[in-house]
C-alpha cells in the first residue's frame, strides 16, 4: 500500500515542494486548498495540469486552518500516514498590524491539530522558524538555544515548538520538525529581500528600472535553498525517534554580499543600483543568527547541499525565464 500525505500550505514555497517530493517518493499526496489560495496555485500548477498526477495520485483537498472541523474532517476521510504543515502566517505587515490573527493561524490552529491526532498514529512534520532565537548573542545557534522570538510570527512558532514537546511528552504523539533557518526559491515572495533583490537586480538587467531600495544591509543571514530543506523535512520525518533538529548551511552572508553576488551574477555593480531607506528598517532587529547543524549531521548525516552562488543562479535563472 502507498503512503498517504496530507499537506497543509501546498501552495507555498514549502509546502508546493514537498508535494512534488512525496509523489516521486511513490505517495498519494492531499494538498490543503483554503479559499483565499485558489487563485493562487501558481506553485502547483505542474501537478494540476500534469494528468499523470492530478486527481490520481496527487489531490486538493478543501479546508482550512482556522476551521478545526475542516482539518478533522480532512484526515478522517484522508486517513494520512504523514502531516506535513508547511501552511502558516508569516507576513511581517500582518504580524504587526493583526497580531492576534497571526497567533491564531501560526499556533492556535497547530495546537488543536495535535489535540486531533494525540491517539493516532500519523507521523506530524512541524516546520518552526530560526527567528525564535532572534536575541540570541551567541555565535551560533542550536537546538539548547533558549528562546527569545522578536516577532508575533516567532513568538508563534516557540509557543508551537513547546506544545509539540509536550505532546510528545504526555501522548507520545509522533510530533517532529526542522527549526529552519532562512530558505530561499524561486517561489518565494518577492517580500522577502533575497527574492526583491533579485526580482529588482533582472528588472534593472533589463532596464526596467535604475534602482532598488533595502533596509539594513548589513545584517548576516543563514541562506539555505528551500528545495533541499524540504528533502531534509522528509527524512526528518522518517526518524523512528521524533524529535527536532537545527537545519541550516553553518554560514553567513550579509544582505549586502548576497545583494553584491545578484549583481554580479548579471554583470552589473550593486553599488549603483542600491538606495537605503531607513522606513525600511525592522523593529526589533535580530541578531546574526547561525545554525549549529552538528545534532542533524550527527543523527542522519545532513550536509548542506546548494551554496549560496547556486542558490542565487537557480533563482536569477528562474526570474529572467519568468519575466523576460
Amino acid at each position: 500500500m502507498k503512503k498517504k500525505a496530507l499537506v497543509l500550505g501546498c501552495t507555498g514555497q514549502d509546502g508546493s515542494y514537498m508535494c512534488e517530493l512525496l509523489i516521486k517518493k511513490n505517495y498519494i499526496v492531499y494538498g490543503l486548498l483554503r479559499k483565499s489560495a485558489t487563485d493562487n496555485t501558481q506553485n502547483i500548477k505542474s501537478l494540476i495540469e500534469n494528468k499523470k498526477y492530478f486527481n490520481k495520485t496527487f489531490f486538493l483537498q478543501r479546508g482550512d486552518l482556522l476551521d478545526v472541523h475542516s482539518i478533522e474532517s480532512a484526515i478522517d476521510k484522508i486517513k494520512p500516514n504523514e502531516i506535513y504543515n508547511f501552511a502558516d502566517q508569516d507576513s511581517v505587515r500582518w504580524s504587526t498590524d493583526v497580531p492576534s490573527y497571526s497567533l491564531s493561524v501560526t499556533a492556535v490552529s497547530v495546537i488543536n491539530i495535535f489535540e486531533l491526532i494525540k491517539n493516532k498514529k500519523i507521523k506530524f512534520f512541524q516546520p518552526l522558524t530560526s527567528n525564535m532565537f532572534a536575541w540570541d548573542n551567541k555565535k551560533t545557534q542550536n537546538e539548547k538555544t533558549v528562546l527569545s522570538p522578536s516577532s508575533i510570527y516567532a513568538l508563534s512558532k516557540s509557543a508551537v515548538y513547546l506544545a509539540a514537546k509536550m505532546y510528545k511528552k504526555i501522548y507520545d504523539t509522533h510530533i517532529c520538525g526542522a527549526i529552519f533557518f532562512n530558505h530561499e526559491s524561486p517561489r518565494r515572495r518577492t517580500e522577502y529581500v533575497s527574492q526583491k533583490i533579485v526580482y529588482s537586480a533582472c528588472e534593472i538587467y533589463l532596464g526596467r528600472r535604475k534602482f532598488i531600495e533595502l533596509g539594513d544591509i548589513n545584517i548576516k543571514i543563514d541562506w539555505g535553498y528551500a528545495k533541499d530543506y524540504v528533502d531534509t523535512a522528509w527524512k526528518i520525518t522518517q526518524q523512528k525517534k521524533p524529535d527536532f533538529f537545527v537545519i541550516g548551511s553553518g554560514r553567513t552572508f550579509s544582505v549586502k554580499e548576497f545583494g553584491e553576488k545578484v549583481f554580479k551574477y548579471l554583470n552589473l555593480d550593486f553599488k549603483k543600483h542600491i538606495k537605503i531607506n531607513k522606513k525600511l528598517l525592522r523593529k526589533g532587529k535580530n541578531s546574526n543568527l547561525k545554525s549549529d547543524i552538528s545534532k542533524a549531521k550527527k543523527i542522519f548525516g545532513y550536509k548542506p547541499k546548494t551554496n549560496l552562488n547556486n542558490l542565487i543562479k537557480i533563482m536569477v535563472d528562474e526570474c529572467l525565464e519568468k519575466i523576460s
